[in-house]
């Protein structure tokens, strides 16, 4: 399976915006690595910018039409959708939405001086939509109970997200990447 990470972009920030995608690519590798260590799932990844036009009430870019877009690049890979709006429609309190081999986030512009800290925090985000989708494919029965209580528990319970260096390996003290805490999900 390719796994595709797709960063939306305005015309105007591409060169601005160019270290975030430099993460993204890396985020691209971690995430191939993740889903092999954590789900015993072989993925190819690709990641790419979209140019999307400046938004405004009566022209939003929104799931539907990033759904069209990933019909038109083949319903077999993969598309996971950064984008720099929210999903119209999500039950994710993370904003995010998911649906066979279907994904989108929002993702944080970051502010100045917080580039790591912000993509840390979106790479959270990922790996939650990317655990709905990969438990949905193992036919996890109450998969979307069992990732909401995982975030829950993130967010609210002290449970802290698995992190991970820039080698991909577990890391507390340089972290460059965050996930959900996989531990205990079984079949």
């Amino acid at each position: 399976m390719l796994l595709h990470f797709i960063f939306l972009l305005l015309k105007d920030d591409l060169d601005s915006r160019s270290k975030e995608f430099d993460y993204i690519q890396l985020m691209a590798s971690f995430y191939k690595k993740w889903l092999n260590d954590k789900f015993g799932l072989e993925v190819d990844v690709k990641s790419d910018e979209m140019i999307v036009p400046e938004q405004s009430i009566l022209q939003r870019l929104d799931t539907s039409l990033l759904i069209q877009d990933h019909k038109s690049r083949g319903k077999d890979i993969f598309h996971f959708y950064l984008c720099n709006f929210s999903p119209m429609w999500t039950d994710c309190t993370c904003e995010g939405y998911y649906a066979e081999n279907f994904a989108m986030t929002l993702w944080q512009k970051p502010k100045n001086d917080e580039l790591l800290e912000t993509c840390k925090k979106n790479c959270t985000v990922v790996s939650h939509e990317l655990t709905h989708e990969v438990l949905r494919q193992k036919k996890f029965k109450n998969q979307n109970d069992i990732v909401h209580d995982l975030w829950t528990r993130h967010l609210f319970k002290d449970l802290p997200f698995e992190q991970y260096g820039k080698n991909f390996e577990p890391n507390s003290n340089d972290t460059y990447f965050m996930t959900l805490d996989t531990t205990n999900l079984r079949s």
